[in-house]
């Protein structure tokens, strides 16, 4: 069982990480650091593996019996699936300064979303790792 929280801690910080990348990306498109093309190019390049992240630690809790946290991953893979059906996953370098707050706002809200998972996660594995010591 601890084998499902270490992996899943390791996941949830590796889409924090690809989370805040993007973000970065944005902000210094934002403030003229960067220009349209590198900073889609850049956010593009991570787009697919946060979906695969996402997917495979959806998938861990439901194969490990987590429920509640499958449930909290759930909407975010199924959101990913419909952009990605809908080929709205990528950012388009013609409309990126249009498509600026919307792209922010989408991030926030996942960076957000994956740190309460990862908030619970660890109660969680403490929890549980002490309820094993009794």
């Amino acid at each position: 069982m601890v084998f499902v929280w270490i992996t899943a801690f390791f996941l949830l910080i590796a889409l924090i990480v690809l989370i805040i990348y993007q973000l970065m990306c944005l902000a210094d498109l934002e403030f003229d650091y960067i220009n349209p093309y590198d900073s889609a190019s850049r956010i593009n390049k991570v787009v697919l593996p946060e979906f695969a992240l996402q997917g495979v630690l959806c998938l861990l809790f439901l194969l490990s019996g987590h429920w509640l946290l499958f449930l909290f991953c759930a909407p975010i893979v199924y959101y990913n699936v419909r952009l990605y059906q809908q080929q709205q996953h990528l950012v388009d370098v013609t409309e990126i300064f249009n498509q600026l707050d919307t792209e922010k706002k989408r991030r926030l809200f996942k960076l957000i979303s994956v740190v309460v998972i990862l908030f619970l996660s660890l109660f969680w594995m403490i929890w549980s790792m002490l309820e094993d010591d009794e």
